[in-house]
């Protein structure tokens, strides 16, 4: 019998494939796995990150979508949102109710209604805006914040080289 989380998610991403998305792609990293996705992110026009290519690995738990997937960059990329490591860390993703260091309310975290597109358009709208004042990756929150100029040419140069590998 196929989970239930399965089937939500081939529904998931042959709604995608149907109605691409202009900012992002979304595939299978192996057809015989429905719960590891590849995300090629392509951000908008006017932001640090515009003329790169991001790619992530979408990772879903058996028992999506009462809990959130992992979202983690392959590409390297500098925002003070996303680990050195390329995980990515905004509200929508971290599992449902209170927050135990009282920083986000529960509605700011995952609900099960939230969808692959949702995911990708909050991560996309955190390009262009970081939020420094709960940062994942303190050294690029400290640099967007006392240093813009050295953030963005730091920036410019992955987008340059995520250009290059694709």
């Amino acid at each position: 019998m196929t989970e239930p989380s399965a089937l939500l998610l081939k529904k998931q991403l042959k709604e995608l494939s149907k109605s691409p998305h202009e900012y992002f792609s979304a595939g299978l990293v192996d057809d015989d796995n429905i719960y590891v996705w590849e995300i090629l992110v392509i951000p908008p026009a006017g932001t640090l990150y515009e003329g790169g290519f991001f790619k992530a690995i979408m990772t879903f738990p058996k028992n999506y979508p009462e809990m959130p997937p992992e979202l983690k960059f392959t590409t390297q990329i500098w925002h003070p949102n996303i680990y050195a490591d390329g995980r990515v860390c905004i509200s929508i993703l971290h599992p449902p109710g209170e927050d135990t260091y009282g920083y986000e309310k529960a509605s700011e975290r995952w609900l099960p209604i939230y969808t692959v597109e949702t995911i990708m358009v909050s991560v996309i709208s955190m390009l262009s805006e970081p939020n420094d004042e709960s940062p994942a990756n303190i050294d690029a929150a400290k640099e967007w914040r006392e240093n813009f100029d050295a953030f963005k040419k730091r920036v410019g140069r992955l987008v340059r080289r995520s250009a290059e590998d694709l």
